[in-house]
């Protein structure tokens, strides 16, 4: 049996049966090769690609792609339709117009990130952040974190999640997180935190609020969930910390 196996896979025997035995079985899955190669095909259009690119950043309907893209109408309607077809897009009514999104699939989280680290790969832009540290990251990037940081210290109360922003700042998650800590240093997370205990501390020290209303302006839903991280910044515990000040 394994000599027959042997001559019907490998007509030179390397000494790899085993490897080429256990390859074989996936190759012989054609249809999930050929799903892929029609994926790839589906995205050999430059304009397509731009397409995807920005509906998994946003929901907007054909007008504002054409807007945004600068592409007719028919084309659009023409990609749009590719793309909902394969399976990458998903749609939904909103009065009159229809709003167009990319589907929340593995398989379009995966494409995403593909097409995004081949354009950084390619960007003959990629540069240096004002440290002058080689990063891989545009300094254009650099500076939409900035602003996004700015407006998060700006509204310490509103909390939104890494999705949110990503989609704000037209970035997806991975490459935000990686460009935040490139230049913050820290990531976003513990970045964000040490911000808000900063600000219950002034607002403990200077203003009359309850507890419960300072732990809502500063981002946190529940009293008890920031006593216990202001406890582990401050080693105290909000209370103590506003008694021992007066």
């Amino acid at each position: 049996m394994k000599a027959e196996m042997k001559t019907e896979l490998m007509p030179h025997d390397h000494g790899n049966l085993q490897k080429a035995t256990a390859l074989h079985r996936e190759l012989r899955r054609g249809g999930s090769f050929d799903t892929v190669a029609e994926i790839f095909r589906l995205l050999d259009d430059g304009s397509r690609v731009r397409v995807f690119w920005l509906l998994c950043h946003c929901e907007e309907c054909a007008f504002n792609i054409a807007a945004l893209t600068a592409l007719s109408g028919p084309a659009v309607s023409h990609h749009l339709r590719l793309l909902k077809e394969a399976g990458l897009i998903e749609s939904r009514r909103e009065g009159r117009e229809t709003c167009y999104r990319a589907a929340d699939t593995p398989t379009v989280k995966l494409l995403h990130s593909v097409i995004e680290k081949a354009m950084e790969i390619s960007c003959p832009e990629i540069g240096e952040l004002e440290n002058g540290a080689r990063t891989g990251y545009t300094a254009e990037q650099a500076q939409t974190v900035r602003r996004m940081h700015d407006e998060l210290l700006q509204h310490p109360e509103q909390r939104p999640t890494i999705e949110e922003l990503a989609r704000r700042c037209l970035m997806n998650p991975t490459t935000l997180k990686a460009v935040f800590k490139a230049v913050y240093g820290d990531s976003l997370a513990s970045h964000m935190k040490e911000h808000r205990l900063e600000k219950a501390a002034e607002l403990l020290r200077h203003g009359e609020q309850s507890v419960s209303e300072i732990a809502a302006a500063v981002g946190y839903d529940s009293p008890s969930r920031f006593s216990a991280a202001f406890r582990e910044r401050y080693h105290m515990l909000p209370t103590e910390y506003r008694k021992q000040l007066k």
